[in-house]
């Protein structure tokens, strides 16, 4: 379960090597309202996380020890950790590095220098959007998935599936509406918002990552305009 939507409740792990960035962080964080925690590297991070249970995780890349990829899988390998939402606080803006990002399970990118408006903003959005989804109860039934809107669940033949967010609103989304092609930047946009600069890329990272869980069938690919759900 998450919170009561309203950031004061929201917990929010920060991850990085750098304790200026940790430092700016936790204060403007704290402001906010938002409950902090923090840790100066991936392995520190594994410790931290099952006992502060955060509702977000900022998460820097190159740490010593055990690095944010790294992390972040291993985070989503935990079951209390598939739906947190995890982002990325780097100053590497290398394309490998987004895609690497959410291949292991990102939610969102965010490149360093650090803007704390435009962060809290972008913070603000996802609690928002939990108390939109919470206070929409929706299911949707199509071609052999249950759907869980309110739960952030999908289920195939009685087996629960589980996606992180950005997984589980991309297939939502689409079986929204079967059959309507809808290309990356559309996908991006709707997705990720109109405040997120992430590559095209991104998107067909995550519809691989869904095809992998709930089966290849589900979502179809129209060469040179983008993607659609398969209702038949």
């Amino acid at each position: 379960m998450h919170p009561t939507p309203s950031s004061n409740a929201y917990k929010i792990l920060v991850v990085d090597d750098d304790p200026d960035i940790v430092e700016l962080l936790e204060y403007n964080l704290r402001k906010e309202g938002y409950l902090v925690a923090s840790a100066p590297d991936g392995r520190k991070a594994l410790e931290v996380a099952p006992q502060f249970g955060p509702d977000i995780i900022l998460l820097d890349v190159m740490m010593p020890h055990l690095d944010g990829i790294d992390t972040c899988r291993q985070l989503r390998a935990m079951s209390r950790f598939k739906e947190t939402y995890i982002i990325f606080l780097t100053a590497r803006a290398e394309e490998f590095s987004e895609v690497a990002a959410f291949d292991a399970g990102a939610d969102d990118f965010i490149a360093k220098p650090i803007k704390p408006r435009a962060l809290m903003s972008r913070l603000a959005a996802y609690v928002r959007r939990d108390h939109e989804t919470s206070a929409a109860s929706e299911t949707i039934e199509i071609n052999g998935l249950t759907i869980d809107r309110t739960g952030f669940a999908v289920f195939q033949e009685g087996r629960k599936i589980s996606l992180p967010k950005k997984e589980f609103e991309l297939l939502a989304f689409l079986a929204a509406s079967p059959h309507k092609v809808f290309g990356r930047e559309e996908l991006l946009q709707n997705i990720w918002g109109n405040d997120v600069f992430v590559l095209a890329r991104t998107v067909d990272v995550h519809v691989r990552k869904v095809r992998e869980k709930v089966g290849d069938h589900h979502i179809q690919t129209i060469k040179g305009v983008g993607y659609k759900f398969n209702a038949d």
